[in-house]
């Protein structure tokens, strides 16, 4: 079987007046292994062996209670029980049965497509390129850089195309900009301040730990490239120890956050390990969200009948179609000047 590469590494957020750039060190690499998860009706092996979604009913003792008032399992979220010692005796006979539910939970999310994100001025969907996009520290909006050029031309300044503000007069005002947002609880704005850490910008001195803990912090509040960033750091060894199991984990908290290059990255781990039909379904997903990269490994899949022809067919309508919801002629005449 032929082998394919992972997606971009250190992934920028944002480009434009306020672009940061990417130079930390690449390798292209595809591996870590993984276990398929096995699909069973969950049923608990207590006394009266209650289902887990009977919420009704103590999964231990099978007492009837009201399911809002019961004590919940931690993990899985669905075994109830009516107090705390039945949880605690129930627990060694409701592990297996708990972690192959948490297991279906999590690819549940994992497999779930997510909805583009669209240009707050534009409303057409973002492109994928972060050379085509701007983060603005005044307002924390990513918008097009078409919007970007559109705003140039008919202001003729180069101001926010949301909130009309100039960019930042200096490093101290970009860093206040950045710190009054994550007063808010944005994540982009922790992400932003990451990025500084890691690169040494803005007059900062690099230092790769606070950098990791901001990236965690700003995954923590919903940005999804922050997480991908903390899965490169993990696999390539930037500031921590190479630790594959950590780098999986972080590529996978962003592909259910939407993050199209840990979608195709996680895509790529699988196939490395010979799951190839976790991988598939991976790299269809990051293909039909417009990741070119992903599409020609579906069409490797499909060389070698792996994919289907109907899945590749699809694939490739799905991906045209993503592409023609990023064009427009002002986003192409902005890859040209911006």
């Amino acid at each position: 079987m032929s082998s394919i590469t992972e997606d971009n590494d250190i992934e920028q957020h944002g480009g434009g007046g306020e672009r940061v750039g990417v130079s930390m060190s690449k390798k292209e690499e595809s591996e870590c292994t993984s276990c398929e998860q096995n699909n069973v009706d969950i049923i608990t092996e207590g006394i009266d062996r209650v289902a887990i979604d009977d919420t009704s009913k103590c999964a231990s003792c099978g007492k009837e209670g009201k399911s809002d008032d019961m004590n919940t399992c931690n993990k899985c979220k669905i075994a109830k029980y009516c107090n705390a010692a039945c949880k605690k005796k129930h627990r060694s006979k409701h592990k297996k049965a708990c972690e192959r539910r948490v297991a279906e939970l999590h690819d549940e999310a994992l497999f779930k497509e997510i909805e583009p994100k669209e240009c707050p001025i534009c409303l057409l969907t973002l492109p994928l390129g972060s050379n085509t996009l701007t983060f603005h520290t005044c307002c924390g909006k990513t918008i097009c850089n078409g919007c970007t050029y559109e705003m140039k031309m008919s202001e003729g300044k180069d101001l926010c195309a949301f909130c009309r503000m100039p960019p930042a007069t200096s490093n101290e005002d970009c860093i206040q900009r950045v710190k009054r947002l994550m007063d808010k609880g944005n994540g982009d704005g922790f992400y932003q301040l990451a990025w500084y850490y890691s690169e040494g910008s803005k007059g900062l001195t690099q230092d790769y730990q606070k950098a990791n803990e901001l990236f965690l912090k700003a995954g923590e509040l919903g940005c999804a490239v922050a997480y991908h960033n903390l899965g490169v750091l993990y696999r390539d060894g930037l500031g921590v120890e190479v630790d594959k199991k950590k780098a999986k984990h972080f590529n996978e908290l962003a592909a259910i956050g939407g993050d199209i290059h840990s979608r195709h990255n996680i895509g790529c781990i699988e196939w490395k390990a010979g799951n190839y039909d976790r991988a598939i379904k991976h790299l269809i997903i990051a293909a039909r969200a417009g990741s070119k990269r992903s599409l020609d490994t579906v069409k490797l899949g499909y060389e070698h009948g792996i994919v289907t022809k109907d899945e590749y067919a699809s694939t490739l309508r799905a991906y045209h179609e993503r592409q023609q919801e990023m064009k427009n002629d002002a986003r192409d005449i902005a890859a040209l000047l911006l």
